[in-house]
């Protein structure tokens, strides 16, 4: 899974109040957060993150079209993302990722052979 992702200047748990630090924090602070709480049922699904790095501007692409991080995401197989996305001790933490995020687009990508 190819994640792209653009952070709130200031996380927004609105939605998810019961999940708020006491003291306002950036969006990417959540986003931290959510990683915290998502990594153990990442791996016991068989996932794995590859890559995690920063993003500037598309060297051929959209000028005005910018991601805060990018994100490679390596999964065992379609039923183990599907265990991991249905986990709903995985679900109680996912207010963390929605507070971050003001955009965010995921690709499944497939090797070819």
């Amino acid at each position: 899974m190819l994640n792209m992702l653009k952070f709130n200047d200031t996380a927004d748990y609105s939605e998810t109040p019961e999940l708020a630090p006491k003291n306002k924090i950036s969006g990417e602070e959540a986003y931290q957060l959510y990683m915290q709480h998502t990594q153990p049922f990442l791996a016991e699904s068989g996932g794995e993150m590859m890559f995690f790095g920063t993003s500037d501007s598309f060297l051929i692409g959209p000028t005005d079209e910018k991601w805060d991080v990018i994100m490679l995401i390596k999964q065992k197989s379609i039923h183990g993302f599907m265990a991991f996305a249905s986990n709903e001790a995985y679900l109680a933490g996912l207010g963390h990722r929605t507070a971050a995020l003001s955009d965010s687009r995921l690709l499944p990508i497939t090797p070819k052979s």
